[in-house]
C-alpha cells in the first residue's frame, strides 16, 4: 500500500469527507470553505466525495481570479487558497473519481491512493489506513461491478473525450438514479468487516479512518482492530451536520462545526 510519511513538524491533522459540494447547497460550501480558511491544522485530507459529482478537470473553466467565477472554480479557489498555508490532499470517492492531476495543480494538492497509509510518529499509534469506505461495500454488487467498469483507463478515456454537456447531463441521470433509490428507502450496504480486517493487517495499521457509508461510529473490528467512520455535511438538512476528525499527539477527536 501507498505510505505517507507527514514531516516532523505536523502536529494535527484532519480527515473531512463526503461533502457532496453543490451550487444548489450554499451553506455546506460556505461551511467548508470558513473551515479551510480557519482549521489549525498543519495537513487535511479530504477523503472523497468532496463533489456531489465530477465530469472531468475541465468543468472548472473559466478565470480562477474572477470574483464571479462558477461554482466548481469557488471551490479550486478555497483549495488552492488553503493549500497556501497547510497540507492538502484528496482522495478519490464514489462521485468524484474522475479528478485528475490538472484538478490537483490547479490546487496545489496531493493526489493519495486509495487505500494509502499515514505514518504519523506524533501520535501513540503511528500508523492510520486511510480510504474512501466504497472498495469495502463488497454486499453491494451491483455498485462494485459499476465501480471496476468506471475506474479502469479505457472507460474515463472514452466518457471524458465526450463532450461537457453530454458527460454533464449524463451525470444528472445518475444522481437521479441514486436519489430515487435512496428515496425508496433501499438499504446500502456497509463495509464489510473481514475485508476491513485484512486490509489492516496488510498495512500494519490498527485503525482504518473511512467515509462513504454516512454512519459515523468507531466500530471493533476484534484483535485490537478498529474502523472509524467520517461524518458527512449537510448544512441544509432539518439538523445539519458538519464534523471534522482530527488527529493530534492525544489521537482521535470529533469536531462538530455546527
Amino acid at each position: 500500500m501507498a505510505e505517507l510519511l507527514a514531516p516532523p513538524l505536523w502536529r494535527t491533522v484532519d480527515f473531512i469527507s463526503d461533502l457532496h459540494l453543490q451550487a444548489a447547497e450554499p451553506a455546506t460550501f460556505e461551511a467548508w470553505a470558513h473551515y479551510l480558511e480557519t482549521t489549525p491544522a498543519d495537513a487535511v485530507f479530504i477523503l472523497g466525495d468532496l463533489f456531489e459529482v465530477w465530469v472531468g478537470d475541465d468543468a472548472v473553466g473559466g478565470d480562477l481570479r474572477d470574483p464571479a467565477a462558477g461554482f466548481d472554480a469557488r471551490c479550486v479557489q478555497a483549495m488552492g487558497h488553503a493549500a497556501g498555508r497547510l497540507a492538502l490532499f484528496f482522495m478519490h470517492g464514489n462521485r468524484d473519481f474522475l479528478v485528475g492531476q490538472d484538478l490537483m495543480d490547479l490546487c496545489n494538492a496531493t493526489l493519495l491512493d486509495d487505500p494509502a497509509v499515514l505514518v504519523f510518529p506524533a501520535a501513540t499509534q503511528r500508523r492510520w489506513l486511510l480510504s474512501h469506505g466504497d472498495a469495502l461495500c463488497l454486499d453491494d454488487v451491483d455498485y462494485m461491478q459499476f465501480r471496476s467498469e468506471v475506474r479502469t483507463p479505457q472507460w474515463q478515456q472514452a466518457f471524458l473525450a465526450k463532450p461537457l454537456a453530454e458527460r454533464q447531463t449524463i451525470a444528472r441521470g445518475l444522481r437521479e438514479q441514486s436519489e430515487a433509490r435512496k428515496q425508496s428507502g433501499a438499504q446500502y450496504a456497509d463495509v464489510d468487516a473481514p475485508a476491513a480486517r485484512r486490509w489492516l493487517q496488510a498495512a500494519h495499521s490498527r485503525t482504518l479512518i473511512h467515509g462513504h457509508t454516512h454512519k459515523p461510529a468507531v466500530h471493533d473490528l476484534g484483535g485490537g482492530l478498529s474502523r472509524v467512520v467520517l461524518s458527512d455535511w449537510d448544512l441544509g438538512a432539518p439538523v445539519p451536520r458538519a464534523e471534522v476528525l482530527r488527529l493530534t499527539a492525544d489521537g482521535l477527536q470529533r469536531i462538530a462545526l455546527c
